[in-house]
């Protein structure tokens, strides 16, 4: 079998699609503030950085966020930095703060849908430069995260490349990511997102199994009208709501 044909029986061996948001959803508080308050602790940003970090938040949770401006800043730490630099910070980070954060349950709930076969994802609105290793250190393969634009260089300018997956762009995103696999979702015999946030109702409307995830107050609201299931990945290791912030 030549490798082709290979890749598109791996493909269509995948009968169910399992998705995740990230923040809050796998980790119990919003990585990128998180990444903010590391970088206060390294000196690579002052003590005004919380403050605005925990504005942006606020939005977020309203379902108000501008992602381009809050994506500007928050790159605005690193992105000017040496690019060893920033990785080597990076590295620190997922390694001091991320990985010991993991609840065991996200773990297990990840690891089940991968035992079943199912295809798993990430679908975030964080950026790529902090999603791709928070994804390898929970062992998911595939991400679909906020692309950052770069110059002629090769720097990160702050600012977005093509659809963002946040929102109804999640929708977007996902369409894109399975058309290049030669899938869609009606493909699948069961397609399942945990989501944690108002923001991530767009693509919980169109999967066959919604899941409210550590869920909001707007969210668990809605999940209850709607008949969504609610779980809880986190404990009370995640404080009230599920929605602790370092």
């Amino acid at each position: 079998m030549n490798p082709s044909m290979q890749a598109s029986t791996a493909h269509a061996s995948h009968r169910c699609l399992t998705l995740f948001d990230l923040d809050g959803t796998l980790l119990p508080f919003d990585s990128n503030r998180a990444f903010g308050a590391y970088l206060v602790e390294i000196g690579w940003a002052d003590g005004d950085w919380l403050a605005r970090s925990d504005a942006f938040l606020r939005d977020h949770d309203r379902g108000e966020l501008d992602l381009h401006a809050c994506i500007e800043f928050a790159t605005a730490a690193w992105r000017d930095r040496p690019r060893a630099e920033a990785e080597a910070a990076r590295a620190a980070f997922v390694r001091e703060v991320i990985r010991p954060a993991v609840p065991p349950r996200v773990i297990e709930v990840v690891e089940r849908h991968q035992r079943a076969g199912d295809l798993v994802a990430i679908v975030t609105a964080t950026n790529e430069f902090l999603a791709e290793p928070i994804a390898a250190a929970l062992a998911i393969d595939h991400l679909l995260a906020v692309r950052l634009e770069r110059d002629a260089d090769g720097q990160v300018t702050g600012r977005i490349e093509g659809t963002p997956s946040f929102h109804a762009g999640k929708i977007e995103r996902v369409t894109a990511w399975l058309a290049q696999r030669s899938r869609q979702l009606g493909d699948f015999d069961r397609v399942t997102f945990y989501g944690d946030s108002i923001n991530d109702v767009p693509l919980l409307e169109v999967v066959s199994h919604p899941v409210a995830a550590n869920a909001s107050p707007s969210l668990r609201r809605l999940a209850l009208q709607r008949g969504w299931p609610l779980v809880d990945l986190f404990g009370a290791s995640a404080g009230a709501g599920g929605r602790a912030h370092p």
